[in-house]
């Protein structure tokens, strides 16, 4: 049992590790990124985030977004199985926090905005009002 343990202890140390890189990440970008953005041009803030959208697919920072998710989805798990220990239901509804919050809102809410986002034409009128 002492090996569950162990692995479980782990994964609960990357996920917060993971909660917090990610955190980080969209603080950043709603605090300042996007402000940024939104001092340029419509067509040079266009082009700016269409660079971003393409450039945030990378190994880096998959691991840490998906990783984080796939682990929270194994200590929901994981917690509901143990639900009769201390701290099971904090377990519950971090990992269910992260995984809704940022797993489905990006599928759900942000993934259409850029797939929309990247066939505008910067230069274009419908971009301007994009």
């Amino acid at each position: 049992m002492e090996t569950v343990d162990d692995w479980l202890f782990a994964l609960k140390l990357f996920s917060a590790l993971g909660c917090g890189l990610i955190a980080g990440v969209f603080f950043a970008f709603s605090a300042f990124v996007m402000n940024a953005l939104a001092r340029l041009q419509p067509a040079q803030g266009i082009a700016a985030m269409q660079s971003i959208n393409i450039t945030v697919i990378n190994p880096l920072f998959m691991t840490a977004f998906l990783g984080t998710a796939a682990a929270c989805l194994v200590l929901s798990v994981f917690s509901l199985l143990r639900w009769h220990q201390p701290g099971s239901a904090y377990l519950l509804v971090g990992s269910l926090l992260y995984f809704i919050g940022t797993l489905l809102v990006t599928i759900v809410l942000n993934v259409p905005l850029n797939d929309a986002l990247a066939i505008v034409q910067p230069d274009s009128a419908e971009g301007a009002s994009f």
